[in-house]
């Protein structure tokens, strides 16, 4: 699988950390160009991309806020004037909430739903106008809509409705030979994981261990190549056996 993505181009919505640094990683040492979408972060988005280039990749990072859809649009422009014609686009941009329902403002509503949810929704428009035949789309939710988690309504709700725009695009992009597919993580070693659940999310696998970044990605390089040609619809669970 070394060079199975040679010739391919990618977006990374969400690339400069966590998981979706791990999967543009990914998806250059398997020969991808990629563009790497970053929000706040511009040091951590050049050494993503440092890191890709240092390795004899090719990289851009774009900064870009995803809760406007013109800054979706100036991101795949962007993108494809960097890397050309994009094959694989990846959304992995993401922000969580820790409080109860009751206590949840309008401003926190807006703020993870614009991300996690109004975000994602103009980033698969913008796929799906703009992929190659052929190409893939891959959304990461969370293992947390299949469980019982207190306190994470509003971040859970945003992941939700995103697993159903997946599950709709699929079936709209079959003609053009696109698979359309959710990676749901379980609790993963990230800045999004609290210190105070980490033993217990531990306990939660058969592996007593919270999942790594690079478990997910390589889920996700499975998805981007040929390989996953049949596989669309799909939500795939990489939790480590939590749900």
């Amino acid at each position: 699988m070394q060079d199975s993505l040679r010739g391919k181009t990618a977006l990374i919505a969400g690339g400069s950390r966590g998981i979706g640094r791990a999967i543009a990683l990914g998806l250059s040492s398997r020969g991808a160009s990629v563009a790497i979408g970053y929000l706040k972060n511009d040091a951590r988005a050049r050494e993503v991309v440092k890191m890709i280039t240092d390795a004899g990749g090719k990289a851009v990072a774009i900064k870009a806020d995803l809760s406007h859809p013109s800054e979706v649009r100036r991101l795949f422009d962007e993108a494809e004037q960097a890397v050309g014609a994009l094959d694989i686009v990846v959304s992995s941009a993401a922000d969580i909430l820790v409080k109860p329902l009751v206590e949840c403002s309008e401003e926190d509503y807006v703020r993870i739903f614009d991300t996690n949810t109004k975000g994602v929704f103009f980033t698969l428009k913008e796929a799906a106008r703009r992929l190659k035949e052929g190409g893939r789309i891959i959304v990461c939710s969370t293992g947390g809509t299949k469980m019982f988690f207190p306190g994470q309504s509003l971040y859970l709700g945003s992941k939700g409705a995103v697993e159903q725009f997946v599950r709709a695009l699929a079936w709209e992009l079959g003609g053009r030979g696109i698979t359309v597919n959710v990676i749901s993580p379980g609790p993963t070693d990230t800045d999004m994981m609290q210190d105070r659940y980490r033993d217990k999310a531990a306990g939660m696998s058969p592996f007593n261990r919270i999942g790594d970044s690079k478990d997910i990605a390589d889920v996700a390089v499975f998805l981007a190549t040929d390989a996953a040609r049949w596989v669309t619809g799909q939500n795939i669970g990489a939790g480590g056996g939590a749900f």
